[in-house]
Protein backbone atom coordinates (compact mmCIF):
# COMPACT_ATOMS: atom_id res chain seq x y z
CA UNK A 1 0.00 0.00 0.00
CA UNK A 2 1.24 3.48 -0.90
CA UNK A 3 0.35 6.49 1.19
CA UNK A 4 1.32 10.11 0.39
CA UNK A 5 1.40 12.93 2.93
CA UNK A 6 0.50 16.11 1.04
CA UNK A 7 -0.38 19.73 1.66
CA UNK A 8 0.30 22.88 -0.35
CA UNK A 9 1.62 24.63 2.75
CA UNK A 10 5.04 24.21 4.27
CA UNK A 11 5.55 23.82 7.99
CA UNK A 12 2.42 21.76 8.64
CA UNK A 13 4.27 18.60 9.68
CA UNK A 14 4.34 16.53 6.48
CA UNK A 15 7.79 15.05 7.12
CA UNK A 16 7.16 14.46 10.81
CA UNK A 17 3.85 12.71 10.16
CA UNK A 18 5.21 10.59 7.31
CA UNK A 19 8.27 9.48 9.28
CA UNK A 20 6.46 8.73 12.52
CA UNK A 21 3.63 6.78 10.91
CA UNK A 22 6.20 4.85 8.88
CA UNK A 23 8.21 4.11 12.02
CA UNK A 24 5.09 2.90 13.82
CA UNK A 25 4.29 0.65 10.85
CA UNK A 26 7.80 -0.82 10.89
CA UNK A 27 7.78 -1.27 14.67
CA UNK A 28 4.53 -3.20 14.28
CA UNK A 29 6.32 -5.70 12.04
CA UNK A 30 5.62 -4.35 8.55
CA UNK A 31 8.23 -3.84 5.86
CA UNK A 32 8.21 -0.09 5.16
CA UNK A 33 9.78 2.24 2.61
CA UNK A 34 9.79 6.03 2.95
CA UNK A 35 10.25 8.11 -0.22
CA UNK A 36 11.54 11.65 0.26
CA UNK A 37 10.47 13.84 -2.67
CA UNK A 38 11.31 17.15 -1.00
CA UNK A 39 14.65 18.67 -2.12
CA UNK A 40 15.08 20.01 1.42
CA UNK A 41 15.54 16.42 2.56
CA UNK A 42 14.08 16.75 6.05
CA UNK A 43 12.70 13.22 5.97
CA UNK A 44 16.04 11.86 4.80
CA UNK A 45 17.87 13.52 7.67
CA UNK A 46 15.18 12.56 10.18
CA UNK A 47 15.54 8.85 9.44
CA UNK A 48 19.21 8.69 8.46
CA UNK A 49 20.78 11.47 10.52
CA UNK A 50 23.13 14.19 9.34
CA UNK A 51 24.94 11.79 7.03
CA UNK A 52 21.77 11.28 5.02
CA UNK A 53 22.71 14.08 2.64
CA UNK A 54 25.96 12.30 1.79
CA UNK A 55 24.38 9.04 0.65
CA UNK A 56 24.62 7.85 -2.93
CA UNK A 57 22.67 7.04 -4.97
CA UNK A 58 19.52 9.05 -4.22
CA UNK A 59 16.18 9.83 -5.78
CA UNK A 60 17.95 12.52 -7.78
CA UNK A 61 20.20 9.86 -9.29
CA UNK A 62 17.14 7.81 -10.18
CA UNK A 63 15.61 10.75 -12.01
CA UNK A 64 18.93 11.58 -13.66
CA UNK A 65 19.06 8.01 -14.94
CA UNK A 66 15.54 8.40 -16.34
CA UNK A 67 16.68 11.48 -18.29
CA UNK A 68 19.54 9.64 -19.98
CA UNK A 69 20.39 6.30 -21.50
CA UNK A 70 22.91 4.65 -19.15
CA UNK A 71 24.70 1.54 -20.39
CA UNK A 72 24.14 -0.17 -17.04
CA UNK A 73 21.02 1.30 -15.43
CA UNK A 74 20.67 0.71 -11.72
CA UNK A 75 17.79 -1.39 -10.45
CA UNK A 76 15.18 0.39 -8.29
CA UNK A 77 16.36 -1.30 -5.10
CA UNK A 78 19.86 0.10 -5.60
CA UNK A 79 18.55 3.59 -4.82
CA UNK A 80 17.10 2.45 -1.48
CA UNK A 81 19.02 2.70 1.80
CA UNK A 82 18.40 0.96 5.10
CA UNK A 83 18.04 2.83 8.38
CA UNK A 84 19.10 1.82 11.88
CA UNK A 85 15.48 0.90 12.54
CA UNK A 86 14.37 -2.62 11.69
CA UNK A 87 12.25 -3.05 8.55
CA UNK A 88 12.42 0.68 7.70
CA UNK A 89 14.13 1.82 4.48
CA UNK A 90 14.46 5.18 2.73
CA UNK A 91 14.63 6.33 -0.87
CA UNK A 92 16.52 9.54 0.00
CA UNK A 93 16.19 13.03 -1.35
CA UNK A 94 18.91 15.34 -2.66
CA UNK A 95 19.01 19.13 -3.27
CA UNK A 96 19.61 18.44 -6.97
CA UNK A 97 15.92 17.47 -7.27
CA UNK A 98 15.05 21.16 -7.37
CA UNK A 99 17.32 21.68 -10.39
CA UNK A 100 15.93 18.62 -12.19
CA UNK A 101 12.28 19.59 -11.97
CA UNK A 102 12.16 21.67 -15.15
CA UNK A 103 13.84 18.96 -17.24
CA UNK A 104 11.59 16.27 -15.80
CA UNK A 105 8.48 18.29 -16.63
CA UNK A 106 9.69 19.02 -20.14
CA UNK A 107 10.41 15.33 -20.77
CA UNK A 108 7.06 14.32 -19.23
CA UNK A 109 8.52 12.00 -16.60
CA UNK A 110 5.45 12.42 -14.39
CA UNK A 111 4.79 8.64 -14.29
CA UNK A 112 8.35 7.52 -13.46
CA UNK A 113 7.69 7.48 -9.72
CA UNK A 114 4.65 5.26 -10.14
CA UNK A 115 6.74 2.97 -12.29
CA UNK A 116 9.59 2.58 -9.80
CA UNK A 117 7.26 2.19 -6.80
CA UNK A 118 5.37 -0.46 -8.71
CA UNK A 119 8.62 -2.41 -9.01
CA UNK A 120 9.56 -1.86 -5.37
CA UNK A 121 6.06 -2.51 -4.06
CA UNK A 122 6.47 -6.28 -3.90
CA UNK A 123 9.25 -5.82 -1.32
CA UNK A 124 7.24 -3.65 1.10
CA UNK A 125 3.95 -3.74 2.95
CA UNK A 126 3.73 0.05 3.10
CA UNK A 127 5.30 2.90 1.15
CA UNK A 128 5.05 6.39 2.65
CA UNK A 129 5.75 9.36 0.37
CA UNK A 130 6.75 12.75 1.78
CA UNK A 131 6.21 15.71 -0.54
CA UNK A 132 7.44 19.28 -0.89
CA UNK A 133 5.02 22.18 -0.39
CA UNK A 134 3.03 23.37 -3.40
CA UNK A 135 1.49 21.57 -6.35
CA UNK A 136 4.46 20.87 -8.59
CA UNK A 137 6.00 18.05 -10.60
CA UNK A 138 6.98 16.04 -7.52
CA UNK A 139 3.69 16.36 -5.67
CA UNK A 140 1.75 15.48 -8.82
CA UNK A 141 4.04 12.48 -9.34
CA UNK A 142 3.31 11.37 -5.78
CA UNK A 143 -0.45 11.72 -6.15
CA UNK A 144 -0.34 9.76 -9.40
CA UNK A 145 1.81 7.04 -7.80
CA UNK A 146 -0.14 6.56 -4.56
CA UNK A 147 -3.18 4.66 -3.34
CA UNK A 148 -4.26 7.19 -0.74
CA UNK A 149 -3.51 10.62 0.67
CA UNK A 150 -3.20 12.03 4.17
CA UNK A 151 -3.57 15.80 4.56
CA UNK A 152 -1.80 17.42 7.53
CA UNK A 153 -3.76 20.35 8.92
CA UNK A 154 -2.69 23.04 11.34
CA UNK A 155 -5.58 24.78 13.02
CA UNK A 156 -5.86 28.26 11.57
CA UNK A 157 -8.27 30.00 9.25
CA UNK A 158 -5.80 30.32 6.37
CA UNK A 159 -5.24 26.56 6.42
CA UNK A 160 -8.97 25.93 6.46
CA UNK A 161 -9.52 28.11 3.39
CA UNK A 162 -6.60 26.52 1.53
CA UNK A 163 -7.95 23.06 2.27
CA UNK A 164 -10.76 23.36 -0.29
CA UNK A 165 -8.35 24.22 -3.12
CA UNK A 166 -6.16 21.32 -2.07
CA UNK A 167 -9.09 18.89 -2.21
CA UNK A 168 -10.00 20.19 -5.67
CA UNK A 169 -6.42 19.58 -6.86
CA UNK A 170 -6.52 16.02 -5.55
CA UNK A 171 -9.86 15.45 -7.28
CA UNK A 172 -8.38 16.69 -10.56
CA UNK A 173 -5.44 14.27 -10.28
CA UNK A 174 -7.92 11.49 -9.54
CA UNK A 175 -10.04 12.33 -12.58
CA UNK A 176 -7.11 12.70 -14.97
CA UNK A 177 -4.48 10.20 -13.85
CA UNK A 178 -5.34 8.05 -10.82
CA UNK A 179 -8.93 6.88 -10.58
CA UNK A 180 -8.27 4.92 -7.39
CA UNK A 181 -6.80 7.84 -5.44
CA UNK A 182 -8.43 8.02 -2.02
CA UNK A 183 -8.29 10.85 0.52
CA UNK A 184 -7.85 8.82 3.70
CA UNK A 185 -8.35 11.82 5.89
CA UNK A 186 -7.21 15.06 7.43
CA UNK A 187 -4.59 14.76 10.19
CA UNK A 188 -5.00 17.53 12.74
CA UNK A 189 -1.50 18.46 13.87
CA UNK A 190 -0.14 20.57 16.74
CA UNK A 191 -3.59 20.57 18.33
CA UNK A 192 -4.14 22.61 21.50
CA UNK A 193 -7.16 21.01 23.19
CA UNK A 194 -7.76 23.86 25.64
CA UNK A 195 -7.72 26.63 23.04
CA UNK A 196 -11.07 27.66 21.57
CA UNK A 197 -9.93 28.57 18.06
CA UNK A 198 -8.52 25.12 17.12
CA UNK A 199 -11.60 23.42 18.52
CA UNK A 200 -13.90 25.70 16.54
CA UNK A 201 -12.00 25.30 13.28
CA UNK A 202 -11.78 21.51 13.51
CA UNK A 203 -15.45 21.25 14.42
CA UNK A 204 -16.31 23.33 11.35
CA UNK A 205 -14.48 20.78 9.16
CA UNK A 206 -16.37 17.94 10.81
CA UNK A 207 -19.69 19.73 10.38
CA UNK A 208 -18.96 20.07 6.66
CA UNK A 209 -18.52 16.32 6.39
CA UNK A 210 -14.79 16.36 5.75
CA UNK A 211 -12.84 13.22 6.79
CA UNK A 212 -11.12 14.48 9.95
CA UNK A 213 -9.16 11.66 11.57
CA UNK A 214 -8.92 10.80 15.25
CA UNK A 215 -6.95 11.21 17.38
CA UNK A 216 -5.65 14.74 16.89
CA UNK A 217 -1.86 15.04 17.26
CA UNK A 218 -1.10 17.24 20.28
CA UNK A 219 1.55 19.93 20.32
CA UNK A 220 4.73 18.79 22.08
CA UNK A 221 8.38 19.76 22.38
CA UNK A 222 9.19 16.05 22.09
CA UNK A 223 8.99 16.49 18.32
CA UNK A 224 11.95 18.88 18.34
CA UNK A 225 14.04 16.44 20.35
CA UNK A 226 12.99 13.68 17.97
CA UNK A 227 14.21 15.74 15.01
CA UNK A 228 17.47 16.65 16.74
CA UNK A 229 18.27 13.04 17.58
CA UNK A 230 17.05 11.70 14.21
CA UNK A 231 14.85 9.23 16.03
CA UNK A 232 11.11 8.78 15.47
CA UNK A 233 9.01 9.02 18.59
CA UNK A 234 8.17 5.31 18.76
CA UNK A 235 11.88 4.71 19.41
CA UNK A 236 12.67 7.89 21.37
CA UNK A 237 9.74 7.97 23.78
CA UNK A 238 7.31 5.08 23.20
CA UNK A 239 5.06 6.00 26.15
CA UNK A 240 4.82 9.72 25.39
CA UNK A 241 1.31 11.06 24.73
CA UNK A 242 2.24 12.17 21.20
CA UNK A 243 3.77 8.77 20.43
CA UNK A 244 0.60 7.09 21.62
CA UNK A 245 -1.43 9.43 19.42
CA UNK A 246 0.60 8.28 16.42
CA UNK A 247 0.10 4.65 17.41
CA UNK A 248 -3.66 5.20 17.72
CA UNK A 249 -3.79 7.09 14.40
CA UNK A 250 -1.90 4.28 12.66
CA UNK A 251 -4.20 1.67 14.22
CA UNK A 252 -7.27 3.58 13.04
CA UNK A 253 -5.92 3.80 9.50
CA UNK A 254 -5.16 0.08 9.51
CA UNK A 255 -8.61 -0.77 10.79
CA UNK A 256 -10.24 1.30 8.06
CA UNK A 257 -7.99 -0.21 5.38
CA UNK A 258 -8.76 -3.75 6.45
CA UNK A 259 -12.46 -2.96 6.60
CA UNK A 260 -12.37 -1.66 3.02
CA UNK A 261 -10.47 -4.74 1.85
CA UNK A 262 -13.12 -7.00 3.41
CA UNK A 263 -15.85 -5.10 1.58
CA UNK A 264 -14.06 -5.62 -1.73
CA UNK A 265 -13.35 -9.31 -1.08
Amino acid sequence: MRRVVFNHKGGVGKSTIACNLAAVSAAAGHRVLVVDLDPQGNTTQYLLGKNGRELQPTLADFYEQSLGFPLRPKKPEEFVHGTRFDRLDVLPSHPMLAEQMGKLEARYKIFKLREVLGELGTQYDFIYIDTPPGLNFFTRSALIATDCCLIPFDCDEFSRRALYTLLQDIAEIRDDHNAGLLVEGIVVNQFLPHARLPQRIVQALIDEGLPVLQPYLPSSVAVRESHERAMPLIHLAPKHKLTQAYVALHAGLEQRRQSEERKLA
